[in-house]
């Protein structure tokens, strides 16, 4: 040590920055579930074995945890206790073991390997655990290392608009307002830290639950380490075992909570602008919809259908009778949704401004001043999302919008935070963040959620006995409980049809399935052909919305001439016959945590041909859909999985494990059926209840073999379905022979749809059907004229049937 220019100079600084490791360990003690180790210099693990396939790390660097608290898990969640926990202290290790996976801790430095029961190394430390002090900050850079083995491949991480397999890339997770972004952008809106990892065929997952501003290396720095580490907070993550991916995926959506179920319409046809103004534009543009036979069940109003882009006014000049125009759009089906910012215009004029300063419930700067942030009213002050008491206060503001206007839905943007010019909020706002107080540096990537968190609330509530709907565009892990997603702000272009396929498969496969996007692009204006295509491929997408920036030009389904009207009528009549099948797989996703959208690697993980592709993707079980993303082609070359595949525009069949060219003009997407599939279809609807559904059609596809098919119902609004058990579940068995098929169905529940009948259509029989018997009842054959212009063999029986036998002629 030693004096220059006045100046102490010493080593502690740089002893301060020292990357520090696990010591020895000096005890263990079990409590539970729970064990607790203490090594020598003070650090402690706490693993919690969660369930048999869930181990959780957490590692408190000073010996003292803080209190257990996240906001990603559902705060009513309970552990189920694991089947089988067994516990051995060796002579240089611990081994913890469960029914499915064994843990293995090294005394020397708590060095970590997981195994499969039969041994197989599934994810093992490299340098594991290390972290470093941040003496500007306070915090702690806290880092964890894994090794990589040979042929693994990444997925998942929410938005990143880039390859499906993340192996070779690095991302960072910090909610960014990222417009007009391009394939490699990084951050985006979403905050999502959750990968899975797929090697030697058998799947787990991680999942980082630390909302500092946090990194993922997949093996792009070396070759042989992956690592993930974060800006502050603690090293607190989750090992998720498969052994399939879809096993991981829904172990992490079950971990974080699945939403409620929708009300039917928000899966319908959804239209948007930045903006539809004034009143008479909003109508016309509903009346469009109806004179030209296009369905539609939802319109949307951006940020001009307010007073000076004040949230909860309407603009005397735009919408001067706001409650008498939604209520008349309400007469012809159409839902009107809102948009709804977190910046507060600086107004004392202005009630929720006033209320909001006088109950101290903006945010505020690290020495006292309110937080101030030019967004679209101007100057604005922005309220802690974090604080039970704002988002209660933020919940009953919508009383106005909802119960007394009769809005049905709310849309939250900007909400990352966004910030004009400086991105974001300043590293050193305070929020309350439930208690456990903190900086931005903590709150900013649950921002967006907890903002979604209270609008959901204020709407659910207002909105009783119908269900909410309500949108985000930043989220965090576990977001999914609030609210549906979209991709941000993107661009008229073939890339952004491409990277919106990618997106929404790996958003779907990371908890957050209720996604889409802006259909065409966001900003620039796209040629018929693009429209065409992308609308296609968004029929497909849970959330199904037209969204488009004013200043570039129109974009409703009619924007592009009479060809392509018609195919976006085509492709929207098409989602709406499928919402029987869509909103069982949304129940499906609710029930089992399935990802609606799933990636072909989901659908065949011991197929290595799998591992790449990212353009097919299943929509829920029996659909595989493969979007045309070039220009000037008519079709494409795609891979199908293992068994027989049903081309649905022809019938024709094709065997899966090889690639097959799909004919696909402007008026076909590549669509296959999973052979033994069971497919309900309802008739097309200008919206949601525009008439009681008295028929559903199943196209039932042959298969030799068994297959089930599922097909759930509870009539779409409501809460009855939970509260008095009033929904149905049908379970269909298909089984095939050279002899015949036999379709049986299985019903659990108490709900009486409005259709009595099905009309059973007959796909693929190897010959013709000589004798149809429906519950031991000779059924009359009659022909179905498909859209192809084939004729398939038909029966009408009860919606109640139990077993449909059909007799094949001999060949």
């Amino acid at each position: 040590m030693f004096q220059e220019n006045n100046y102490m100079v010493n080593d502690l600084a740089a002893r301060a920055r020292q990357e520090f490791r696990p010591g020895q360990v000096v005890a263990c003690e079990q409590q539970g579930n729970d064990f607790l180790f203490t090594c020598d210099n003070g650090l402690r693990l706490r693993l919690q074995v969660i369930n048999d396939k869930i181990l959780r790390f957490r590692y408190a660097t000073d010996g003292q945890f803080t209190p257990d608290f996240s906001y990603a898990l559902p705060p009513d969640q309970t552990r189920t206790a694991p089947e089988l926990l067994e516990f051995r202290e060796k002579p240089d290790h611990y081994r913890i073991t469960t029914a499915r996976l064994i843990c293995v801790l090294g005394k020397e430095n708590l060095h970590t390997r997981i195994l499969d029961r039969s041994g197989t190394v599934l994810c093992e430390d490299d340098k594991g655990f290390h972290w470093q002090y941040n003496d500007d900050t306070g915090n702690d850079l806290v880092l964890m290392s894994k090794q990589v083995q040979s042929g693994v491949c990444y997925y998942g991480l929410g938005d990143k608009p880039a390859n499906m397999n993340l192996r070779g890339s690095r991302f960072t997770n910090w909610g960014t307002d990222t417009y007009g972004y391009v394939k490699g952008s990084d951050p985006l809106y979403k905050n999502i830290p959750f990968y899975l990892e797929l090697q030697q065929k058998i799947a787990h997952g991680i999942f980082f639950d630390n909302t500092f501003k946090s990194y993922f290396d997949f093996a792009a720095e070396r070759a042989d380490v992956t690592s993930f580490w974060a800006d502050g907070g603690e090293m607190n993550y989750y090992f998720i075992y498969g052994p399939t991916l879809l096993e991981v995926s829904q172990e992490y959506t079950r971990l974080t909570g699945p939403p409620e179920l929708p009300p039917l319409w928000a899966l319908g046809y959804h239209q948007c602008k930045w903006s539809y103004f004034p009143e008479q534009k909003f109508r016309e543009i509903a009346q469009g919809f109806r004179e030209r036979q296009i369905p539609c069940d939802a319109l949307y109003l951006d940020i001009d259908y307010m007073d000076g882009y004040r949230c909860f006014t309407w603009s005397p000049t735009h919408f001067p009778e706001p409650a008498k125009m939604v209520r008349e759009l309400a007469e012809d089906g159409f839902k009107t949704v809102v948009i709804i910012d977190p910046g507060i215009k600086i107004d004392p004029n202005y009630e929720v401004y006033t209320e909001a300063l006088e109950k101290d419930y903006f945010c505020r700067r690290a020495d006292g001043p309110l937080m101030k942030g030019s967004v679209w009213p101007g100057l604005c002050n922005f309220p802690d999302f974090t604080r039970p008491a704002v988002r209660e206060w933020w919940a009953g503001l919508f009383k106005g919008l909802i119960q007394d206007i009769g809005v049905k839905g709310v849309w939250n943007d900007m909400n990352e935070p966004a910030v004009f010019e400086k991105g974001t909020f300043p590293d050193d706002v305070r929020f309350d963040y439930d208690g456990q107080q903190g900086s931005h540096r903590k709150a900013h990537n649950v921002y967006g959620m907890q903002m979604a968190r209270a609008t959901n609330a204020g709407v659910k509530r207002f909105a009783y006995p119908n269900r909410p709907f309500t949108i985000t565009r930043s989220t965090y892990s576990g977001g999914q409980r609030y609210s549906s997603g979209w991709t941000g702000d993107n661009l008229a272009s073939w890339e952004h049809l491409w990277l919106a396929n990618i997106q929404c498969q790996r958003l779907s496969i990371s908890g957050f399935s209720f996604v889409g996007s802006d259909v065409g692009g966001f900003i620039d204006t796209p040629d018929g052909e693009l429209y065409a295509r992308w609308i296609a491929l968004a029929a497909f997408h849970p959330f199904f919305r037209t969204h488009s920036s004013g200043d570039h030009g129109d974009q409703e389904p009619w924007s592009f001439g009479d060809q392509v009207t018609d195919l976006a009528r085509q492709y929207i009549s098409l989602r709406y016959r499928l919402l029987p099948y869509m909103y069982t797989a949304f129940w499906q996703y609710v029930q089992q945590g399935t990802p609606m959208l799933r990636p072909l690697v989901f659908l065949d993980q011991n197929d290595t041909n799998t591992y790449l592709r990212m353009a097919e993707f299943a929509l829920g079980d029996n659909l595989l859909v493969c979007p045309i993303t070039t220009p000037g082609v008519d079709g494409r070359w795609m891979y199908l999985p293992f068994g027989d595949w049903y081309y649905w525009w022809t019938d024709e069949v094709k065997a899966g494990g090889a690639e097959v060219w799909a004919v696909a003009n402007l008026d076909r997407i590549p669509l296959f059926v999973r052979a033994g599939a069971v497919v309900p279809l309802a008739p097309v609807l200008q919206y949601v209840g525009q008439a009681p559904i008295e028929q559903l059609t199943l196209h039932v596809y042959y298969k030799n073999g068994t297959a089930e098919s599922m097909h759930y119902d509870d009539g779409g609004e409501g809460y009855a379905y939970q509260e008095a058990g009033q929904q149905t579940a049908r379970r269909f068995t298909v089984a095939g022979s050279a002899q015949g098929l036999l379709l049986t169905q299985a019903i659990e529940g108490s709900y009486q749809p409005s259709y009595t009948t099905y009309q059973v259509v007959l796909h693929g029989l190897p010959t013709a059907a000589a004798q149809v018997h429906a519950d031991g009842n000779e059924m009359t054959i009659s022909e179905y004229k498909a859209e192809t212009g084939a004729t398939l063999p038909s029966v009408v029986v009860g919606a109640g049937f139990g077993e449909l036998v059909v007799k094949l002629e001999a060949e």
